[in-house]
């Protein structure tokens, strides 16, 4: 059973992928509102160094290791964090996986993990703790897609799709908790500087890069931080009962130019 009575004030929350970038940011930002907060990612050593500060700043957090490949961690990891913190009333559905690879480059096992890690294993866990919600009549959750929903990009195949399932999916349960008190909010941001991609070869960025900028996709070399996605996800947690934000986008300010 859990420690904590449900009850609305005490809204423990849960976010994916939080181990860096978005999902950190994230993360701090919920625990510096004043929410319990369940850090899921594979890197455990990343998560309690991120619960650590949070702690020493007052907040309330555990690290859960979460991998979502796996169908027994994302549901021992649904369990633990309601067993830790009691009752979740927001989910931050935030980790993402992308590689550099064209639709017909990719191999297949890299092109379905990046679909289990970006849509599956999303599915699975808001399937564990939805439902509660839904009982209660109270709760956030919150996708984190991205805007190549919007305009796709090439060599990045299975992360357009997955992340294009990924909103199909958040808007058909956006219509099925309609009027349970469950609001269901999609944040699509544009390109921002985190670890995503850090890791391909310098000569695979250029190519991409340079494939992007054929296509008229790279409009300008602004980048968001992870704070200013953690933001939109902080505004449609706490906009007031009675507001519904659906869908989010949020995109880098161009730099500015100056005078010719």
């Amino acid at each position: 059973m859990p420690r904590f009575p449900p009850h609305p004030d005490r809204r423990a929350a849960v976010v994916t992928g939080s181990s860096a970038g978005i999902g950190e940011a994230t993360a701090l930002a919920l625990a510096e509102a004043g929410h319990p907060v369940v850090l899921g990612a594979r890197r455990l050593d990343r998560l309690e160094a991120t619960v650590a500060t949070i702690v020493a700043a007052g907040g309330e957090a555990v690290a859960l290791a979460l991998d979502l490949t796996n169908n027994d961690s994302i549901d021992h990891f649904a369990a633990q964090a309601q067993d830790r913190l009691g009752p979740i009333e927001v989910v931050v559905s935030n980790a993402g996986d992308v590689l550099p690879a064209s639709a017909l480059g990719v191999d297949p096992d890299d092109f379905a993990r990046q679909v289990q890690v970006n849509l599956v294993g999303a599915h699975r866990l808001v399937r564990r703790l939805g439902p509660a919600m839904v009982e209660r009549q109270r709760g956030d959750i919150v996708f984190v897609t991205s805007d190549v929903v919007r305009v796709p990009r090439t060599y990045m195949a299975a992360y357009v799709a997955s992340k294009t399932g990924l909103e199909g999916l958040a808007r058909a349960l956006q219509m099925e908790t309609e009027g349970t008190g469950v609001r269901v909010s999609i944040v699509r941001p544009g390109p921002a500087s985190t670890e995503q991609g850090a890791n391909w070869p310098t000569e695979r960025i250029d190519e991409v890069m340079a494939d992007w900028e054929r296509w008229g996709i790279m409009r300008h070399h602004g980048y968001l931080r992870p704070m200013d996605v953690a933001r939109a996800v902080m505004a449609a947690v706490s906009t007031p009962r009675g507001t519904h934000l659906t869908l989010i986008e949020v995109e880098p300010e161009a730099p500015v130019v100056g005078p010719a």
